[in-house]
């Protein structure tokens, strides 16, 4: 499959941190035929086994995604929510959310509340309900409530919720499709509950002790009006090879040989340093005793909110590098 039908197969899985099933499913269903191995473990992670000799190498990419938890039920059937990973209430305002089960609402700020300083027990889901009665007969506490976003599509470039880390995913569902021989013993690994503390890649890590790890995830950008400069990746110029961001500082290494490998393969490439924010190689590479680690990163605008957007070439761009790097 093409890496946007697979990502647009993926958008329509429910899968925050803690409920990522539906997702795991379509993901093994896609992987299957370019497999040796199929396996899970206790906390969800599903391992990918592509069996060779050499090196154990270990991609991982997460399943899960940030969104809200039901925390009470109100008598007017108002839904009041907790947040699952980095929710903004700010960015989240007004957009609308779907639970599980179909069910869909709207995340409201109340009507009095200071959008500026917009805290997440000022905010509630409206599901259309009645009263309580009419609320708890379509929703318990406890159930969970994702971005109801389609994907949309402009020229290369694509905008959804959950690009990060649907849209790493692909790429390594891609890049699996493409490798005929590898080199090394290779894991694609994709993880649970990454965006509430890195909690599945920990276990995930420890199992396949990998020689080498590279985790695949969006990385925030600097080319946006009024940028903080926060990343230092640009849409459209190619993958990005992590040289450090709050959870790792990369083995240099892998860095070049992943730069190495882009340069005589003439695939577009730039670096990516993250001021804030980290991915799975943040637990990759203190597992056991250690693995030499770095990342490959697709460039995207307005992570964590409804409408995060990337550019398909940098996607590609990493489908070649990752499936270099474990042939050449």
């Amino acid at each position: 499959m093409e890496l946007l039908e697979i990502l647009k197969t993926l958008n329509e899985a429910h899968g925050p941190s803690g409920d990522e099933g539906d997702v795991r499913e379509k993901i093994e269903e896609l992987a299957r035929p370019y497999a040796d191995e199929i396996t899970t473990d206790t906390l969800g992670n599903l391992f990918i086994h592509k069996k060779g000799k050499g090196p154990r190498v270990m991609f991982a990419a997460h399943m899960d995604s940030i969104g809200f938890i039901v925390t009470h039920i109100e008598k007017e059937g108002f839904l009041r929510a907790g947040r699952l990973g980095g929710v903004s209430p700010k960015e989240a305002a007004y957009a609308p959310v779907r639970f599980k089960n179909g069910l869909r609402g709207v995340f409201v700020p109340e009507e009095k509340a200071d959008l500026g300083k917009l805290k997440l027990d000022q905010c509630f889901i409206d599901i259309g309900a009645r009263d309580e009665a009419e609320a708890r007969a379509l929703v318990q506490v406890g159930d969970t409530a994702i971005y109801d976003q389609g994907l949309q599509i402009r020229g290369s470039r694509v905008t959804s919720p959950y690009l990060d880390d649907r849209i790493a995913c692909a790429v390594l569902l891609c890049a699996l499709e493409r490798i005929t021989e590898p080199v090394c013993d290779l894991y694609l690994v994709f993880t649970v509950q990454e965006e509430v503390g890195l909690r599945g890649v920990r276990t995930a890590a420890w199992w396949t002790e990998p020689n080498i790890g590279i985790a695949v995830d969006v990385t925030d950008v600097d080319d946006t009006p009024g940028s903080e400069k926060c990343g230092t990746a640009q849409l459209g110029r190619g993958a990005a090879v992590k040289v450090m961001d709050s959870s790792v500082i990369c083995h240099p290494d892998v860095v070049a040989r992943l730069e190495e490998l882009a340069r005589a393969r003439n695939i577009p490439v730039q670096r990516d340093i993250m001021r804030a924010g980290g991915t799975d190689a943040g637990a990759i590479h203190t597992a056991r005793a250690g693995a030499r680690t770095g990342g490959i990163s697709i460039p995207c605008r307005y992570i964590h909110t409804p409408v995060e957007t990337a550019d398909l070439a940098d996607a590609e761009a990493c489908v070649q590098l990752a499936a270099a790097f474990v042939q050449a």
